[in-house]
């Protein structure tokens, strides 16, 4: 039976019936259609499922005897049908919706963060939780740079594990740095090697200095991800301030809010800003000074940035997405008894603890 043979009147009436069984059904109906067998999507309903809508429909024993159960078949087909090739088709195309993020994933600009990294007793949790970030942001490249001689086994298993595509590096800070007295500028040997990796290996995207010891909200990453030169915002938990941030008014920038300006041009943290590679890539000369806490200045000097290259992000800087935690710092872990508990577990679980 074909609908387009009823008269007028049969029409209007079966709609108004199906939009009833339409209305109470909604949801077991969507089940069954496009849930139950989406491999069936694009062709016949499945008898089975048409089976399925028909006994739900049944329980109203009054509505089959009115219609009969062969006209309800053949209208929950025809509609089931119909549904079922709009949502095939939407976007335009019949492409699988994974492939079609896919496509979408290949369009964007890719993101490269740069993490330094040092054996302590937090290490792993950190770099733990920045990879469970990590691996809801597409389109990234993470370079996880140790302060260290040799590349951690613990840290490349995490990596791998992570399944984000990975570089691990190692840069140790310079002996001459260790031996001063005071603040070290830790880091700058790791981020330095990241640069030199984005020379020679990148042309395009946008990079952004991501310490292991911060929380991250994963929009952020988005923020950056379309940063023409360099892009800045609010860090929070920074500084007596509370915070570190550009000041924004009526969406123009007046300066920088910071608890230590210490006479810099760019009072900024590390985590407040984003650089764009091919920005970079123009600047060969362009590094981070071994510096303590003039770093970022440093850095942002020998970019040759002028103020107004300044792209404000956050929603003009009102919003915070990045926060500087700092995990609590933890004793080394206590020796472990061997004479009481060689062979057990514990002999492995030590030593992943530094």
């Amino acid at each position: 039976m074909k609908i387009s043979n009823l008269s007028r009147s049969r029409k209007m009436w079966l709609l108004m019936v199906l939009a009833v069984c339409l209305v109470v059904l909604q949801y077991p109906i969507a089940s069954s259609w496009l849930i139950t067998n989406t491999g069936n999507l694009a062709g016949e309903m499945p008898q089975s499922n048409v089976q399925a809508v028909l006994d739900r429909i049944q329980l109203d024993h009054t509505l089959v005897s009115a219609v009969g159960e062969k006209v309800l078949r053949e209208i929950v087909k025809q509609v089931g049908q119909q549904v079922i090739g709009d949502y095939c088709n939407i976007g335009g195309d019949s492409l699988p919706v994974e492939k079609k993020i896919q496509l979408q994933e290949t369009k964007l600009p890719p993101l490269y963060i740069i993490t330094p990294t040092y054996r302590r007793p937090e290490q792993i949790p950190e770099l733990t939780r920045l990879a469970q970030t990590l691996m809801h942001v597409p389109k990234v490249q993470w370079l996880v740079i140790e302060d260290a001689q040799n590349k951690s086994q613990q840290i490349t298993e995490l990596l791998t594990r992570s399944g984000i595509p990975f570089e691990q590096l190692v840069a140790p800070m310079p002996e001459i740095y260790k031996k001063k007295k005071g603040s070290k500028p830790r880091g700058v040997s790791n981020r330095n090697k990241g640069l030199q990796w984005l020379r020679a290996n990148s042309k395009t995207g946008v990079f952004y200095f991501a310490d292991d010891d911060n929380t991250y909200d994963i929009l952020l990453f988005e923020e950056m991800r379309y940063t023409k030169k360099v892009s800045m915002w609010p860090v929070g938990l920074c500084t007596k301030f509370g915070l570190s941030s550009p000041i924004v008014k009526n969406g123009t920038f007046l300066g920088f809010y910071d608890g230590w300006i210490a006479g810099r041009k760019f009072p900024v943290d590390m985590a407040g800003f984003a650089v764009n590679v091919e920005f970079l890539l123009k600047r060969p000369k362009a590094s981070m000074p071994y510096k303590p806490g003039f770093e970022e200045d440093g850095f942002l000097k020998s970019l040759n940035l002028n103020i107004e290259d300044i792209e404000l992000k956050a929603e003009n800087c009102t919003k915070i997405l990045v926060w500087h935690t700092q995990t609590k710092k933890n004793e080394p872990a206590a020796a472990l008894d061997m004479s009481k508990y060689n062979n057990t577990n514990l002999v492995q679980l030590h030593n992943l603890i530094v």
